[in-house]
């Protein structure tokens, strides 16, 4: 007991002073992409044609538009970029309130406001449903649970039922097996409730988008609240949607 004690002593304080301070996130993490459309180069589609879900668009007038609810954050368009008009940052900040604000082009993204309700201000009760996922999306909303980022000092927590909630964390595209059991879990959120839709998979059906056996995530099924987009998305990017929803981050 004495040794683990110690042990612990000499740990010292391990939960990360988000959102007081800077997080350090490693340099290696692709988060935001950073959009250049005047570099794009002549009639060059490579990032187009190499995108392998259909998440980039180049206007006719050479703008390009990425859709980061279809993006899978496989910098692939960028290593095929020759003329940097395509490159990724590591700033997690990617969840925004409505669909079309995830289409991010030269003038960069619209993070989430605060919920209009104000009764979810100071606690918030999450059932999280996964909805035919790989479970990238739900280690990483686990990982919100540990000691590093200690969900429940912002007063969030996963809970065991949804009738003890105050709406659902939905990962996955939501595969046929799952529609009806996603649909009743909503039903059980006594109201007023919301949705989180946690991954490109349950915001758009991710590498699975238009296959018969899913329904290209909850947002076509249920009303969707906060969509936090990637594959999977970081734990802070995660926690900066949330606390944003909550009005806790400006």
């Amino acid at each position: 007991m004495l040794k683990i004690l110690a042990a612990r002593y000499h740990q010292g304080f391990r939960t990360v002073d988000f959102p007081d301070g800077e997080p350090v996130v490693p340099d290696r993490l692709r988060g935001l992409p950073k959009i250049n459309s005047k570099n794009c180069a002549g009639n060059c589609n490579a990032c187009v044609d190499v995108c392998p879900t259909d998440a980039i668009k180049i206007s006719a007038d050479r703008k390009i538009h990425i859709d980061l609810g279809r993006c899978i954050f496989c910098g692939a368009c960028a290593r095929v970029c020759k003329t940097g008009a395509i490159s990724f940052s590591n700033d997690y900040r990617l969840a925004v309130r409505k669909r079309e604000d995830l289409i991010v082009g030269d003038a960069g993204l619209k993070l989430a406001a605060p919920l209009e309700d104000k009764i979810f201000c100071d606690s918030l009760q999450l059932r999280q449903v996964s909805s035919g996922g790989c479970n990238g999306c739900e280690v990483d909303i686990n990982v919100l649970t540990t000691v590093v980022f200690d969900l429940g000092r912002f007063g969030i927590k996963i809970v065991a039922s949804p009738r003890h909630s105050d709406g659902l964390l939905v990962t996955g595209p939501v595969t046929q097996n799952m529609k009806y059991a996603t649909i009743e879990t909503y039903k059980a959120v006594p109201t007023p409730r919301i949705v989180v839709a946690i991954g490109n998979c349950a915001i758009s059906g991710g590498i699975f988008r238009g296959m018969a056996e899913q329904n290209n995530g909850v947002s076509e099924i249920l009303p969707v609240d906060l969509f936090v987009p990637g594959c999977p998305p970081h734990p802070l990017t995660i926690l900066d949607g949330l606390l944003r929803l909550l009005g806790k981050i400006k």
